[in-house]
């Protein structure tokens, strides 16, 4: 079974596309780059598979993020001052789903 979901639109030649299908004979959501180009159409290696076992986790962490925290930034209008950069969260330090 494959079923595309959708498509974002990375650059003039290649698309994320975004499905549900069958590899291996192990169903999965499927989060890949499509390329249509003069040398190369197709899926490349470039993506990810999120198999279904692991789909609610994968859907729980996405939804965990908000709309405020995607908002684009505002343009700084200074020049950045050098300031020691925040840490980010270790491997270890982020949630479990």
């Amino acid at each position: 079974m494959e079923k595309d979901i959708g498509k974002i639109n990375k650059n003039d030649t290649t698309d994320i596309v975004l499905r549900i299908d069958d590899f291996g004979g192990r169903r999965g959501f499927t989060i890949r780059e499509f390329v249509t180009s003069d040398r190369y159409t197709g899926f490349t290696k470039a993506g990810v598979r999120i198999l279904a076992k692991d789909f609610a986790k994968f859907k729980q962490m996405v939804n965990s993020v908000s709309e405020a925290e995607m908002a684009a930034e505002p343009e700084e209008t200074e020049k950045p001052t050098k300031t020691t950069p925040k840490k980010s969260a270790s491997y270890d330090e982020m949630p479990d789903y």
